[in-house]
This record gives structure tokens, C-alpha cells and sequence, in this order.
């Protein structure tokens, strides 16, 4: 079950104008961030926030969750705890300076002029068509072929 809209409508509404909030929406649920640092996931209208001292110690019973099975656990809190807009935000922006500020993205590699992908004259279907066309068969083979009577 995904997150619904009304949901993720709800929280942002509680959130108000925290500095750095958006949302983006993957696979259905949604990814939390404040100032490019994925602090928390909306999943099936939860919010599991990732683990921190700092936000721990926000928390007098911290509850914890997985998303998903394989997923380590996580802050879990449920909406009926989403009304504590002070808590709520205070624990996203504790979270959010605890992490470490993420990796800078490598620039993309220009390709090289005149490959064997972008070859001159070509275009990118030519070339994957080319490669897929067996090879022909060696002179002898053809030899052969011709000699044989029909």
C-alpha cells in the first residue's frame, strides 16, 4: 500500500515552512529531505525518520520500524504523533545536522568523438542494429555453399 496524498499533505501542513523541506516521491511513497539531506521516508502513511543520537534524545520512548524487510530500523512515527508539530520539527532538523552532508555527484564523462556508439554518419539504431547482424560466413564456407548442386 502506497502513501496517500491527504497523507503527505497533512505533514508538510505540520511542518509549516521548516528551511530546506521538500518531498520527492519514489516508488509510490516519498523521501524526506531538509537542505539535501535525506532525513526521513513516508512509507504506507508513516513517517520513519533515520536513526540519530540527536533524535533519539528527543524522544522519551523512541519507537522503531523498517519500511521494508530488509531495511534497517528507522525512528518510527505514526500520524497520531504528528500533531506535536514542535517535536516533529525540531526532531527532522536535529536529524538533518547530526548527518553527515552528502557526497558532491561526479561530473558527467563527455563522450569520445567518433565511437563506436556515436560513430559519424550513424545514428545510435544503426550501430545497435549493425552490432546485432552476425558476421558473414568465412570465404571457404561461401566456396563451399557455391559448389554444392542444387
Amino acid at each position: 500500500m502506497s502513501t496517500r496524498p491527504e497523507t503527505m499533505d497533512f505533514l508538510l501542513d505540520q511542518l509549516g515552512d521548516l528551511p530546506g523541506l521538500r518531498t520527492r516521491r519514489m516508488f509510490g511513497e516519498y523521501c524526506v529531505y531538509v537542505g539535501d539531506k535525506p532525513v526521513g521516508f513516508v512509507c504506507d502513511d508513516q513517517l520513519y525518520v533515520k536513526p540519530t543520537p540527536a533524535g533519539e534524545a528527543l524522544l522519551d520512548e523512541p519507537v522503531w520500524g523498517k519500511f521494508y524487510e530488509q531495511a534497517k530500523p528507522h525512528l518510527l512515527l505514526t500520524p497520531d504523533r504528528w500533531d506535536e508539530r514542535d517535536l516533529l520539527r525540531a526532531l527532522l532538523l536535529a536529524t538533518a545536522d547530526a548527518l553527515p552532508a552528502p557526497r558532491p555527484k561526479k561530473p558527467r564523462q563527455p563522450r569520445a568523438a567518433g565511437s563506436a556508439a556515436t560513430a559519424p554518419g550513424k545514428t545510435r539504431a544503426a550501430v545497435t542494429k549493425a552490432a546485432s547482424v552476425p558476421a558473414k560466413a568465412p570465404a571457404a564456407a561461401r566456396k563451399r555453399r557455391a559448389r554444392k548442386p542444387s
